[in-house]
């Protein structure tokens, strides 16, 4: 796939991911084997992934995510009033719901993970949380050049230390999030509406236009 379009094209996909079609080990293996050559900082590869099949995990995973997830979009909705009907607000609240209401039913679900907790200030959380988003972001890249889709959920952080005794991990590691992986039930997406870049890069100042 033509490296632009890859990058302007991987879209969060929900209501897309196909719920029926088996996802083969080796295909999640190879996105992890390219996903892990991202940059880490320090080449200290402190990610951790761990890689959900089993049914019954999945439902008491899905217990959690629905837990947090549905309280998370009935508040959503409230706040944003009439706008909720409208075309763009109402397409994403259904997308939210659409996943939630199924997420047992996502093949296969990744949780990317970190040894060592959180601490500090900016900068150190800065340095914490950039040792996996790339690589995740790597993950998400390679399954969509394979036809697969998925999107970062972080519902179940609400509720991390249930999702670690559920999944046996240890109390020094951090969970970053849970993607739901699946094939996609469309063969290409389309590039999402996004603010011109006019309007939100400046040069070597605030506020000061970039071109």
């Amino acid at each position: 796939m033509d490296t632009d379009h890859l990058l302007s094209t991987t879209r969060a996909v929900r209501r897309k991911l196909d719920l029926d079609r088996p996802v083969e080990p080796e295909v999640i293996a190879d996105c992890l084997r390219l996903a892990t050559q991202a940059p880490t900082p320090g080449n200290a590869q402190s990610w951790r992934w761990l890689v959900v099949r089993d049914q019954e995990v999945k439902n008491e995973l899905g217990a959690l995510f629905r837990s947090v997830g549905e309280p998370y979009l009935d508040s959503k909705l409230a706040e944003a009033g009439p706008a909720a009907e409208s075309g763009p607000v109402k397409r994403a609240m259904a997308s939210g719901r659409f996943l939630i209401d199924n997420i047992e039913r996502v093949p296969v679900f990744v949780i990317p993970c970190l040894r060592g907790r959180p601490q500090g200030g900016n900068g150190e959380l800065a340095a914490f949380y950039g040792g996996i988003f790339p690589a995740v972001w790597s993950f998400q890249l390679a399954l969509r050049s394979r036809g697969l889709g998925s999107t970062l959920t972080t519902y179940t952080l609400v509720r991390e230390a249930e999702a670690a005794k559920i999944l046996g991990i240890p109390d020094d590691v951090t969970q970053v999030g849970l993607l739901p992986v699946a094939y996609t039930t469309v063969s290409d997406f389309k590039p999402a509406a996004r603010t011109p870049i006019e309007e939100i890069a400046y040069l070597d100042h605030w506020d000061n236009p970039l071109s």
